[in-house]
């Protein structure tokens, strides 16, 4: 009899069982086989045969050996990382491989169960031919499905083809995360292993009897009657909010994205709560809540996720997307007072607001018409804020249709260098 002594599998896991494990970068870039399997290979070229592009492939795995790659998640059918690219936010990319079916596994395993050189293969971390070929544990060209947050279309993009080559090094050191990829994690698999090899040696050995009677305790001795111990402190507070799981895309279930974006604004506001005791974000508005929810979407301006979120957004508040796009920006530019500038004029008194035209004059812009807090010439516009700073917006010369730009600035001449387009770049007090 072959013993299945468990292990530890490595690769943090976030609940009670391991079909969810995170590896981090860290651990990604320590240790690791000196030479890549057979079955790391094997899903390499899964990958590779099925790319349009060998040019995204040299890239990606440049990104791969680059340490671009986050922290890994797997769960059973996806597996999910941030990967850096040319912009300063990273993109959320996974690969999506189809999981095996209750009767695909009932092969798998009873395959494994049958040889005990499999499972000793298994346990030293080995993938028999014979053991995968049994069933499809190994993706062919096509399986592997990437998705990514950037705006190039390529199947795969860069930042996918580097999740991949980083995702066959975990392959390489530990067979039982492409098990997990399949669906079922590795306890679970070697659990099932063992009762199928309890099962094999019963049936070899001689019937003789009936077996003895079980060990048992009486209920008196195991109640426990004296005083109960206080409670444990609680635990300290973790450093940062957690990521939520990566959610499966079903047909008939909820959004994967909308989902992503409501957990991980729920375990933000829970962290702070149970940092600050205070809510971020408990004195907004259902506006403003929407407008700061698009605001930190990571998604590109052009991306079909991105505008997707827009679009509901808009319509649960009664607005207009293009509404909603222009109130993204001011927020960008400076928060909740940011909006407020945007949306609510109003008449400031004598002081800044009358000392800004001799300065904007002094620096040899041209005449900027008043209107309440507002200083107005063909291409750019100051708003005056309740805070005091000033704030700067542009429009195509000729139309009124002004989006917020660069940042506040108690200078009026400085705030407007913010706003400015290359073309009208402004001249500078020598």
């Amino acid at each position: 009899m072959t013993p299945l002594r468990g292990r530890e599998p490595r690769g943090r896991s976030l609940s009670g069982d391991d079909t969810r494990r995170t590896f981090s970068s860290a651990a990604l870039s320590a240790g690791g086989p000196t030479a890549p399997t057979w079955w790391g290979t094997a899903w390499v070229e899964a990958m590779e045969d099925a790319a349009l592009d060998r040019a995204r492939l040299e890239r990606g795995r440049s990104y791969a050996g680059s340490g671009r790659v986050a922290s890994i998640t797997v769960t059973p059918g996806r597996v999910t990382a941030y990967v850096q690219g040319g912009r300063p936010r990273p993109y959320r990319t996974e690969l999506r491989l189809r999981t095996l079916g209750d009767g695909e596994w009932e092969v798998l395993l009873d395959a494994a169960a049958a040889r005990p050189e499999h499972i000793a293969a298994l346990l030293d971390k080995e993938v028999p031919h014979t053991l995968a070929s049994a069933a499809e544990l190994l993706p062919g060209p096509g399986d592997l499905v990437p998705d990514c947050s950037c705006p190039d279309d390529g199947m795969p993009c860069k930042h996918a083809a580097a999740l991949c080559y980083r995702t066959a090094a975990l392959l390489d050191e530990d067979p039982f995360v492409l098990f997990l990829l399949r669906g079922r994690g590795e306890r679970q698999v070697l659990a099932a292993l063992a009762h199928r090899n309890a099962d094999r040696v019963a049936g070899e050995r001689p019937t003789g009897g009936a077996p003895g009677a079980m060990p048992s305790v009486a209920a008196r001795d195991a109640l426990h009657s004296g005083d109960r111990p206080p409670l444990p402190p609680p635990l300290p507070a973790p450093s940062r909010p957690g990521r939520p799981p990566a959610y499966p895309h079903a047909s008939g279930a909820p959004d994967p994205l909308s989902l992503d974006l409501l957990a991980g604004e729920a375990a933000a506001r829970a962290h702070a709560l149970l940092t600050t005791g205070r809510d971020p974000v408990a004195g907004l508005t259902t506006w403003q809540d929407a407008v700061r929810l698009a605001a930190a979407h990571p998604g590109a301006g052009l991306a079909a996720s991105t505008r997707a979120l827009y679009r509901d957004l808009a319509a649960a508040t009664g607005r207009a997307p293009v509404e909603l796009a222009r109130a993204v920006a001011a927020w960008r530019q400076g928060g909740p007072a940011a909006l407020r500038v945007l949306e609510e004029p109003w008449d400031p008194p004598a002081g800044p607001f009358d000392r800004a035209r001799p300065a904007l004059t002094a620096a040899g812009l041209p005449p900027f018409r008043p209107w309440r807090n507002h200083l107005t010439s063909p291409a750019l516009q100051l708003r005056l804020g309740q805070d005091g700073l000033w704030y700067g917006y542009e429009s195509e010369t000729g139309r009124e249709d002004w989006w917020p730009r660069g940042t506040p600035e108690e200078d009026p001449v400085a705030a407007l260098r913010g706003a400015a387009r290359p073309a009208d770049s402004l001249p500078r007090r020598g």
